[in-house]
């Protein structure tokens, strides 16, 4: 699968994730600080692996910034975009089996190694999002108003 990987930083976890996804077997392409003559800026790294994603040239992305909240901010304004700051392994399954999440999206500050791996395991394990409310979220991509009154 072909994956968007963004950071405003390049970090040895930056590094670590984009190696792990290559041993799985991904094909990672690196936007941002990771990314010869990217545009470090986040609010340019969310845009960049957003629409990426959003134009099917990758299958979903993997995001970091200091927080992971401005990233995230920035490639959901992307439409077709459905990313999730996650710090741990069950929310990174749930944004994906509920939510049915397209983006992770990791803290540079906050996330280890390990704990990057586990929630990696995660998403991937997950069955992508079937659920009435998924598709509520979608249907925002098109309708771009609110469901409910």
């Amino acid at each position: 699968m072909k994956i968007a990987l963004g950071s405003d930083d390049s970090t040895p976890l930056t590094d670590f994730v984009a190696e792990d996804l290559a041993r799985r077997g991904h094909d990672v392409v690196r936007t941002g600080a990771l990314a010869q003559g990217g545009d470090p800026r986040w609010p340019a790294v969310g845009a960049r692996v957003g629409a990426l994603v959003a134009a099917g040239e990758c299958a979903q992305g993997v995001l970091f910034c200091y927080t992971g909240t401005g990233v995230s901010m920035a490639a959901n304004k992307v439409r077709g975009v459905r990313a999730a700051l996650c710090h741990d392994a069950e929310t990174a399954a749930g944004a994906r089996r509920w939510n049915d999440a397209n983006v992770l999206v990791m803290s540079l500050r906050s996330t280890s190694a390990g704990e990057a791996r586990d929630m990696l395991d995660a998403w991937f394990a997950a069955p992508p999002g079937d659920a009435e409310d998924a598709e509520m979220v979608r249907m925002l991509d098109h309708q771009g108003t609110p469901l409910v009154p």
